[in-house]
């Protein structure tokens, strides 16, 4: 059976990457805007329509926009933007948040496409929180290096064109403690209270690790191979999430982490760093893949009842 697809926004970063998973489907036909209509409200909602899955990649005053032109309860909608992460009636785009997770994404006709530092961060806290390990109420920080891929056209032009010094250092941001995915990072983990987080931008193009710290004296009878096995037994059989070692050998002898070693992957790779008192928890993913785009195509496969990973 062949599908309709639709990108509305696919001159952006993960537009275009969508396109690219998708233009080799034989079961996948790509409905296209001309490009002076890609403005025009009357044909973008025509094709909206017209889809079986139609991706939204827009800002978020558009997105909503865009979501309000959709009259036909057989488009499925799946927003890459921040817009509806937290919004009633929308379906989390994370397969493996929970149990049932799965079921809702394949019922639901509107779903969010998790952010990429929210991905790798809920990927570590919901599994602990959902087993006990940490609690709802525990004051939490995260930090994130990403690459400057996730700040779209406007900074990879930046970055690209060179001459900046300011551009070759990594560069701490969103200083005023509101970064746009706080919501999902809180009500898709079930902390009371989002975390302390500090995203960092640095001087390569993909690529993002999430390192939450943890103080073991905060979670009484708590141990890092407990924390461990939570994630091992959350995550078992899902072949898009890679728990590695407790304090991972091969990673402890290299002396530092890859930030890149998931790229051109929709992978997530969770390690548990421990010392006697403190564990360093670290997600690493492809800010572009399982951050972005990729994870959007697994929950469309997902959604249409075909295989989740099918052109990934």
């Amino acid at each position: 059976m062949n599908y309709t697809v639709y990108v509305d926004g696919q001159e952006g970063t993960t537009g275009l990457r969508i396109h690219e998973y998708l233009a080799g489907r034989s079961d996948i036909e790509l409905l296209k805007i001309a490009p002076d209509l890609r403005k025009d409200a009357s044909e973008r909602a025509r094709l909206l329509n017209a889809a079986d899955v139609a991706f939204l990649c827009l800002p978020d005053a558009a997105a909503r926009e865009a979501a309000a032109l959709v009259t036909n309860p057989k488009t499925c909608l799946i927003d890459a933007s921040t817009a509806h992460r937290t919004a009633p009636g929308w379906a989390y785009g994370f397969p493996e948040l929970a149990p049932g997770q799965r079921d809702a994404l394949r019922a639901a006709k509107r779903i969010s496409n998790p952010g990429c530092h929210a991905t790798a961060f809920v990927a570590l806290l919901r599994p602990l929180v959902d087993a006990g390990l940490v609690p709802a109420t525990l004051p939490v920080s995260a930090t994130s290096i990403t690459g400057y891929s996730g700040g779209g056209k406007k900074m990879i032009e930046q970055y690209q064109a060179g001459g900046n010094p300011e551009l070759d250092a990594p560069r701490p941001y969103a200083l005023g403690l509101a970064h746009k995915h706080l919501p999902e990072m809180a009500a898709h983990t079930g902390l009371a209270a989002a975390p302390l987080f500090v995203p960092v931008v640095g001087p390569f193009y993909k690529g993002l690790a999430v390192s939450v710290p943890l103080h073991l004296a905060q979670l009484p009878g708590v141990t890092p191979e407990a924390i461990h096995a939570a994630y091992t037994a959350h995550y078992a059989g899902e072949r898009f999430i890679r728990v590695m070692p407790l304090r991972d050998a091969a990673t402890l002898e290299h002396g530092f982490l890859d930030v890149q070693a998931a790229n051109d992957t929709n992978r997530i790779d969770v390690f548990v760093f421990a010392s006697d008192t403190q564990v360093l928890l670290v997600a690493r993913l492809d800010n572009l893949g399982k951050g972005a785009s990729g994870a959007a195509v697994q929950t469309m496969n997902l959604h249409l009842g075909l295989d989740e990973g099918l052109g990934l």
